[in-house]
């Protein structure tokens, strides 16, 4: 009898069979019961398939190339997967055997082995590949690892949709597609994977459409803690089955198109600790029990949206809020007391209010801020530092354009009769708000005084909508920027020293406006740190993005981003706070480190060099290790805990950065030893002020 293809194993040798007799009848088509064709089908399908059975092979031929794309060139971390690679080096990966224990690769026999790849004994752990340039698919083959625990994937240009394929994982319990440009509807057998899964992260993607509900027999998710849907397209109404996942504690929705009413139900999440429904378009009352959560959690829906922690007050159908019906009731009820002494009240009102305006008046400026002038010029606001500036100086002061940017053009002005140097900042028109909305902000702004800030000094609104800023002039090219990227060659040399002390200078300015202003920067980048003659650094431009319209604000976080300093789940200026600062300095430091741009993806080239075990002269800045050939180990020990620093702020999470006051604490512990600081005298503590007034912060 013939046997299936890839069967002939099954067969004796030609030799064995017996001969057949020369007067034997034909032989005859064997008739085979249904069942026992199936029978062996079983019984040789897995001597077909034994030798692409094992993970390594099915990684090989089917998640590979899917995760590589169609690209020309061979992706950097998927090229280490192949046979002639001993399987310890294939990187990103984690494998275990069949009895749980894990692969050692820890040894110099592990990690020469090659007929590892070819054992069908080891089992795939983990896929652990974020920003690791892959610009493919996702294969619906990741479904079919029998151990896969866990998948991150993050912070890649993985396009295409979520696989279905991908909810019969038999052992995934995380999941991070993050940060990719995946699209379609989101599978609803993810929902299979209810029963082990507790992370589940794809913020940052283009998946559209309802978020529908498990089809399973477990429709709680009780292992699942964290759920983060935001920034994608996904519609409809709250998807309500989420209430009956009682054991999530962080639950973030932002930044997609649901609308209508925030359930009840989502009140009795009782372990629910992190929760962003912000930039959507819900409505209507929030319940009373939300009132926990930040504001932030809800800001940008609907403009009914309302109750506590908002600030909008709920209206009844009358129109008028709950205060305001009680208002009206005691109101009424005391109408006869309000009757008898209306004259009283009225001639007493009428001193009153005369006696406040005087006051008023007197007191016009408030504590802050005062008007140097007001005429048909216009309205100069001035602030601390700043009383000596009149109207007539500013516009009568002789501009020379030293900067652009899409909202502002930056001048370096002189005012006449030697009256000194100032910053201006024209606001385009355009691109900022009206002056109403301009007024507090600017107040607010001129309140941060920190040594490591460039402090605002007045504020100029003309009456055809001129807004200028007006600051301390520094020369721009003596930014970071400048002095990492356009120096020139007889500059001051750049030492380890020298660096820690602008990257601290930074960090404690940073920390100051997030403790003591309790706002972020929003535009943390090298060319806005500017540094003096005692590389001291002073941070500029922080909270300009509250002066502009959406359109204009959202230009300077198109800048960020192709700068290398937007944070990835930062999609609106809107939602700009303390981790994104926190994330913007982490790639200012290893700006500071590597001597690169960062529009080169810094974060990701550290990570290949971890992986390919670089030796960290051939990470860091070639000028930075001039100055260590000769020092003691613990400068590169210094130098190594900034690297884990710096990669610690640029997590993709934006929950696992540290706060900028657990950073400058990290930097102050780690700062260059006495011998290296005596390698370079500006970093002496024994200064006291540079030549424009900087007090020392060393």
């Amino acid at each position: 009898m013939p046997c299936l293809p890839h069967c002939n194993a099954m067969q004796p040798p030609a030799s064995a069979l017996p001969p057949l007799p020369l007067h034997a009848a034909p032989l005859r088509p064997m008739m085979l019961h249904p069942w026992g064709l199936l029978l062996l089908l079983l019984l040789c399908l897995p001597l077909a398939t034994a030798a692409a059975s094992s993970d390594a092979a099915l990684l090989l031929a089917k998640v590979r190339p899917a995760l590589q794309g169609q690209g020309p060139n061979p992706n950097a971390q998927l090229a280490t997967w192949n046979a002639s690679t001993p399987l310890c080096l294939w990187r990103g990966l984690r494998w275990a055997w069949p009895d749980a224990r894990p692969l050692r690769c820890d040894t110099a026999a592990a990690r020469a082995n090659l007929s590892l790849a070819r054992d069908p004994a080891l089992l795939l752990l983990s896929i652990r590949l974020p920003a690791a340039a892959l610009a493919g698919t996702l294969p619906p083959d990741l479904g079919a690892f029998s151990a896969l625990a866990s998948i991150y994937l993050a912070a890649n240009q993985l396009t295409g949709p979520v696989p279905l394929d991908l909810g019969n994982a038999p052992a995934l319990d995380a999941l991070d597609l993050s940060s990719n440009r995946l699209s379609g509807p989101l599978p609803t057998s993810l929902w299979n994977l209810c029963d082990r899964l507790a992370d589940l992260r794809l913020h940052g993607n283009a998946l559209a459409g309802a978020v529908p509900p498990p089809a399973g027999p477990n429709t709680t998710c009780d292992s699942l803690r964290v759920l983060d849907l935001g920034a994608n397209r996904f519609s409809g109404g709250f998807p309500s089955f989420l209430t009956a996942f009682r054991g999530l504690r962080r639950l973030d929705l932002a930044d997609n198109r649901f609308q209508g009413p925030i359930p009840e139900a989502l009140a009795g999440m009782d372990r629910l600790q992190d929760l962003n429904l912000s930039s959507n378009n819900f409505s209507g009352q929030l319940p009373p029990t939300l009132a926990r959560f930040t504001e932030a959690a809800f800001l940008g829906n609907h403009p009914s949206l309302c109750g506590p922690p908002l600030r909008t007050q709920c209206v009844s159908s009358s129109g008028l809020s709950s205060r305001g019906v009680a208002a009206m009731v005691i109101g009424l009820m005391a109408a006869a007391v309000v009757l008898a002494s209306v004259s009283i009240g009225w001639a007493q009102g009428r001193w009153t209010s005369r006696r406040r305006r005087d006051n008023d008046a007197n007191a016009q400026g408030g504590d802050d801020d005062h008007d140097a002038a007001a005429d048909d010029d216009g309205r100069l606001l001035v602030f601390e530092g700043g009383e000596h500036l009149t109207l007539d100086e500013v516009l009568n002061a002789t501009g020379q354009v030293v900067d652009k940017a899409a909202h502002c053009t930056v001048y370096k002005a002189k005012l006449a009769g030697g009256g000194g140097t100032i910053e201006l900042r024209l606001l385009r028109e355009g691109c900022c708000k009206d002056a109403a909305s301009c007024a507090p902000v600017v107040r607010r702004i001129a309140r941060a005084r920190h040594p490591n800030l460039v402090p605002l000094r007045a504020f100029y609104h003309g009456r055809r909508g001129e807004k200028l800023l007006i600051y301390d002039y520094f020369p721009r090219t003596r930014t970071l920027h400048g002095f990492l990227h356009e120096r020139d060659a007889g500059g001051p040399p750049l030492t380890w020293p020298r660096r820690h002390k602008v990257a601290l200078g930074a960090a404690r300015a940073l920390a100051y406006l997030h403790a003591a202003q309790g706002e972020a920067h929003g535009n943390v980048r090298s060319s806005n740190v500017l540094v003096d003659d005692l590389f001291v650094a002073r941070l500029a431009e922080h909270a300009v993005d509250r002066l502009l319209v959406p359109a204009a604000a959202e230009a300077v976080l198109a800048a960020a981003k192709a700068d290398g300093y937007k944070a990835p789940e930062l999609h609106s200026m809107r939602r700009c706070g303390a981790r994104t600062d926190v994330y913007a300095f982490g790639i200012l430091l290893l700006e500071l480190l590597m001597g690169r741009k960062p529009a080169a993806d810094l974060p990701a080239a550290v990570k290949v060099a971890v992986l390919e075990e670089t030796a960290l002269e051939e990470v860091l800045d070639a000028e930075l290790l001039k100055g260590l050939r000769t020092s003691p180990a613990p400068a590169e020990e210094g130098l190594l805990q900034a690297l884990k620093l710096a990669m610690g702020c640029c997590a993709p999470v934006a929950a696992a950065r540290p706060t900028m006051a657990e950073v400058v604490r990290q930097l102050e512990d780690s700062r260059p030893s006495r011998t290296l600081q005596t390698r370079s005298a500006l970093y002496s503590p024994a200064e006291s002020r540079s030549d424009a007034g900087t007090p020392n912060t060393a």
